[in-house]
């Protein structure tokens, strides 16, 4: 029993002293970035201390405050555009007998392996002044809050199909059963049973949305044309006036309404109730060739959408010289004919996403292990899930303008990260970890407490038992976050575009500075090299899970 008790407390304190470790990496890559952002709002130019000045500055504007109605009123058409048609979509998917359910899933999660800025460069090559379809929009231009609106609904419809396919597919038969014994219509039974079984995931779908979209800074940059939004406003005061108190305020701003739609994702997640349980039946569709042939047209025409958006992307990255010379070369994926940088952001954003995805995978998962699995100092470890779960409520431009005021300070112990590729690599691991730390913890609690109470009483020591059960048995949620976070370091923009260096550019952001430039056919080619090498690593991805189910999960099986 002393033995127990000796090996107990040395586990404890390794885990406590992790714990306590991570606490300081987050309070120093997360609380106190936002901290001086948030002083930065109260100071001005000179650094003195001026209270809401710069606040009642911001309102007085006329042109910043119908900036944060546009944000609001872009937020909202697309959100609900988007909900409308991923529900469709999702309830295709799970709730019919339509063919081809496995190639319009690729289709519909393909957007997400694209920087927000290439369905953005796609529409100007479709819809824009030299577009080969722009009398479809019937004189309107493409340049403002149409072309924002369409780009963003391209962009943010695969993060919403995610969430609610999944919330479609938890469906109990026997409520249907029940309806159908009622005599009750088909359209009845999708009011009273199906949408109240799906409404919390539709929710949360909405909410993810509205936050992607007001945050988004790829989209509006490219093709907004003269219709400002916040996340635009942020870079022009910050990279083009200089005025990073105004930034500060402007970034607080577009805070707000990402801190209202991430405190309702956590009410929803908390009203949300474990709709199947072990008496559940799993409901399968019936053929039904009207609802069939309704839903196998609805999707072809997402999927033709989304397909036409992509395809027209890397069709404009081979052609010449759009729209004068429409011969087709490689010529625009020669960088070094169009920018001092050649392929180096590529390469820079291949050394980015690696680095993001080894070190992100095992501070996250550690981190997750030490909070899931800990038995002791509660407070601590209550906390450290309190500051996991903060980064999602802070928009990209937000976290990347905290960094320079934190980071870019002489008496910072920590400013000789600042102008580094380490910089970047800590801001985007610390941009996406909420998810990923969900992911880990969602795994690790479907491993048994009894694993370390028996490691204990046969005196193995929990790092062991780490290695050799926990890892193991979570390699497929280990496997989601690395590719997770590759992906998403290969196409963000917002995050970074504040805090590369000359040598440290990033793929997503010699994208932006090409089209910036004019030159548009050589940013689709690196937009198009992003897609593909994300494509790639998704494939890599799936080919790993089977590894993994042979080598890790045949237990599931048995």
């Amino acid at each position: 029993m002393t033995r127990l008790r000796h090996h107990l407390g040395r586990d404890n304190l390794t885990l406590t002293g992790l714990l306590v470790v991570f606490s300081a990496l987050m309070a120093a890559f997360i609380v106190a970035p936002l901290l001086a952002m948030l002083q930065k709002s109260v100071h001005n130019a000179e650094g003195d201390f001026v209270g809401l000045a710069n606040f009642a500055s911001y309102f007085a504007s006329p042109a910043l405050w119908q900036s944060l109605q546009n944000t609001v009123v872009i937020g909202v058409v697309v959100t609900v555009i988007v909900g409308l048609l991923a529900f469709g979509f999702a309830f295709a998917l799970t709730r019919s007998c339509m063919p081809f359910k496995g190639v319009f899933t690729v289709i519909g999660s393909a957007p997400i392996l694209a920087p927000s800025l290439l369905p953005a460069i796609s529409l100007i090559y479709l819809f824009g002044n030299q577009g080969i379809a722009k009398e479809v929009l019937l004189g309107h231009s493409i340049y403002g809050p149409i072309g924002i609106a369409i780009g963003l609904v391209l962009w943010t419809f695969p993060h919403a199909l995610m969430i609610i396919s999944t919330s479609l597919k938890t469906s109990d038969a026997r409520l249907y059963e029940a309806a159908k014994a009622l005599n009750t219509s088909s359209v009845r039974t999708f009011f009273l049973v199906t949408l109240p079984g799906a409404k919390y995931g539709l929710i949360s779908a909405l909410i993810v949305v509205f936050t992607l979209v007001v945050c988004d800074f790829g989209v509006p940059k490219v093709i907004g044309g003269q219709y400002n939004v916040l996340a635009t406003d942020i870079f022009k005061q910050v990279v083009g006036q200089q005025n990073f108190a105004m930034g500060a305020v402007t970034s607080v701003m577009l805070l707000l309404p990402a801190l209202l739609a991430f405190a309702g994702d956590r009410w929803v997640q908390k009203k949300q109730q474990n709709l199947f349980d072990a008496r559940s039946v799993a409901y399968q569709p019936e053929p039904n060739r009207i609802r069939d042939g309704i839903c196998l047209l609805f999707c072809s025409l997402i999927s033709l959408a989304i397909l036409s958006v992509i395809a027209m992307a890397v069709y404009g990255s081979l052609v010449t010289f759009w729209p004068w010379n429409t011969a087709l070369s490689l010529n625009n994926y020669n960088f070094a004919e169009f920018s001092t940088y050649g392929w180096a952001p590529y390469f820079n954003s291949l050394k980015l996403a690696g680095m993001v995805a080894l070190a992100g995978t095992l501070v996250i998962f550690t981190c997750a292990y030490c909070i899931e699995k800990g038995q002791s100092f509660a407070p601590l470890r209550h906390l450290l899930q309190m500051l996991a779960i903060l980064p999602m409520a802070v928009p990209g431009m937000v976290l990347g303008l905290g960094y320079i005021f934190f980071f870019n300070h002489s008496d910072n112990p920590l400013s000789w990260m600042y102008g580094t590729l380490t910089i970047l690599v800590v801001n985007t691991v610390t941009h996406y970890y909420t998810v990923g730390h969900m992911t880990a913890v969602t795994a690790l609690k479907q491993l048994p407490g009894e694993i370390e109470a028996i490691s204990a009483s046969l005196n193995i020591p929990q790092f062991k038992t780490f290695f050799k059960v926990t890892v193991p048995v979570c390699t497929p949620a280990i496997l989601e976050i690395a590719t997770y976070l590759f992906v998403n370091a290969m196409t963000t923009t917002s995050a970074i575009v504040f805090l590369y260096a000359s040598d440290t550019m990033p793929a997503s952001v010699s994208v932006l500075n090409m089209d910036d430039a004019g030159q548009t056919g050589p940013a689709a080619a690196m937009a198009v090299m992003i897609l593909l090498t994300a494509a790639a690593v998704k494939l890599m991805h799936l080919g790993a899970n089977r590894l993994s189910d042979q080598y890790t999960q045949a237990w599931r099986h048995r």
